[in-house]
């Protein structure tokens, strides 16, 4: 279990510090991404190379942003992350959010590690 909380914090940590090269360490190359939404697949990415396009894109987005971890639990394969975000615009988007606009959610992610690097990342908001 400790093993699985040392990566899952340091790729939190990569995240909120915009560090793409530092998330990509925690990664395995077979790596699946999901943001679900209300229920619904808004996000996927498939690979190391999709996932990075996406991190890269996602930096420009935000001046800031920080998840923070408020609960964790495992099970035998997967643990589960309780977080709390919060994200500052550094553009405007087309849904009407504009630049400095405060985004803030609480939601949950789920993760799966093989060979000692996360291979499933599910984030549920």
């Amino acid at each position: 279990m400790d093993e699985r909380k040392e990566i899952i914090n340091k790729y939190i940590e990569a995240y909120n510090n915009f560090d793409i090269q530092g998330m990509m360490s925690c990664l395995h190359s077979d790596i699946l991404f999901r943001n679900i939404s209300n229920g619904e697949v808004n996000t996927e990415t498939r690979g190391i190379e999709e996932f990075k396009e996406l991190a890269e894109k996602s930096t420009a987005i935000f001046s800031s942003r920080c998840q923070s971890v408020t609960g964790f639990a495992a099970t035998e394969d997967k643990a589960e992350v309780q977080i709390d975000y919060e994200g500052i615009l550094a553009v405007d988007l087309p849904n009407g959010l504009q630049t400095g606009d405060k985004i803030q959610l609480k939601g949950r992610t789920v993760f799966q590690i093989k060979e000692g690097k996360l291979a499933l990342i599910e984030d549920y908001s």
